[in-house]
């Protein structure tokens, strides 16, 4: 009726009666401080340290010992806060979050691979694809039957002879396949005077141009669900990639096609797109409510990993 458990109510009023409840007497078998200190030692031994109590008490039964119980010793080791790990453990760097920046086309490239399947089940085809980050156009791709650090050297050397690119000028970035983490692509890349960057181990989203383009590949209508042969894969590659570059019309660059962004069009076609507008809006404002329509802005840079400006770094600047 008044809100307030009886037994709190009884027990709060019995500590200036009775006094505070008697401490509770150590247990008979209790272990003494020379019998923890022994037990401390044995689990800190090399030959213990890394196992778990649960073995180290089933071997020394088998040796003919016995020390103390298993749940005895898992309290010993709580009371030590070494329940999880009494081993050492390494540290390792944090990995560079990458943070990479291009202003027009050929200055970064993300490639990756990708499985295509097969006429039959564990049959997989492998997509090599070069994607450049500015423009959006797939500047190389190449269907294998395996995936290897020699194909994917030699898939390389051609994207960039046959882009042209000059030295110390372009950035190639992956993630961490073995392909691209080889010493044969590396030495190439060095040769060449290309500088290689590596997403972090397992984040996804240090790659996302490679990843989107593979999304837009996987999910395009045509896409099938297995290639009958390479032969098939390649045709189905060739006919895709000519249609993504030259006739895809890329949201992230202002809806142009990325062709048009790599080998400098769209400019012209921005204009063009301004001059139609200009017209229809002359023809009838009202239409628009006044105000005229533009066509969207053309980026003029794209990152990987944009670094993040806190409130106190712009409040200084």
């Amino acid at each position: 009726m008044v809100g307030r458990a009886r037994a709190s109510h009884y027990r709060d009023a019995r500590g200036p009666v009775y006094g505070p409840p008697a401490p509770r007497c150590a247990p008979v078998n209790k272990l003494s401080d020379a019998e923890l200190d022994e037990l401390l030692d044995l689990l800190h031994s090399p030959e213990f340290v890394d196992l778990a109590p649960a073995q180290v008490w089933a071997r020394l039964l088998d040796d003919g010992r016995y020390v103390a119980s298993i749940s005895t010793m898992y309290r010993v080791l709580r009371a030590e806060g070494e329940v999880r790990e009494r081993r050492r453990q390494a540290t390792h760097p944090a990995r560079v979050r990458p943070e990479l920046v291009a202003h027009r086309p050929n200055r970064v490239w993300s490639w990756d691979i990708t499985k295509l399947k097969g006429p039959s089940k564990g049959v997989y085809y492998d997509l090599y694809v070069i994607i450049d980050i500015f423009s959006r156009c797939v500047v190389g791709w190449m269907v294998a039957p395996t995936e290897t650090a020699e194909l994917a050297w030699a898939f390389i050397a051609s994207t960039i002879g046959a882009q042209g690119v000059s030295p110390e000028e372009l950035t190639v970035h992956a993630d961490r396949g073995t392909s691209m983490t080889s010493k044969p692509v590396a030495v190439l890349l060095a040769e060449l005077g290309v500088t290689r960057t590596h997403s972090r181990p397992r984040v996804s989203n240090d790659n996302p141009y490679s990843e989107a383009a593979f999304k837009t590949l996987k999910y395009c209508p045509a896409f099938p669900e297995r290639f009958g042969s390479i032969e098939d894969a390649r045709a189905f590659c060739a006919e895709f990639f000519e249609y993504y570059n030259h006739h895809h019309r890329h949201s992230g660059i202002a809806l142009h096609t990325p062709a048009s962004m790599h080998f400098g069009t769209a400019d012209e076609v921005q204009a063009a797109r301004s001059q139609v507008l200009r017209a229809v809006y002359a023809a009838n404002p009202r239409r628009f409510c006044n105000r005229q329509p533009r066509p969207p802005k053309m980026p003029t840079i794209a990152w990987i990993n944009k670094p993040t400006i806190s409130n106190d770094t712009q409040k200084k600047s």
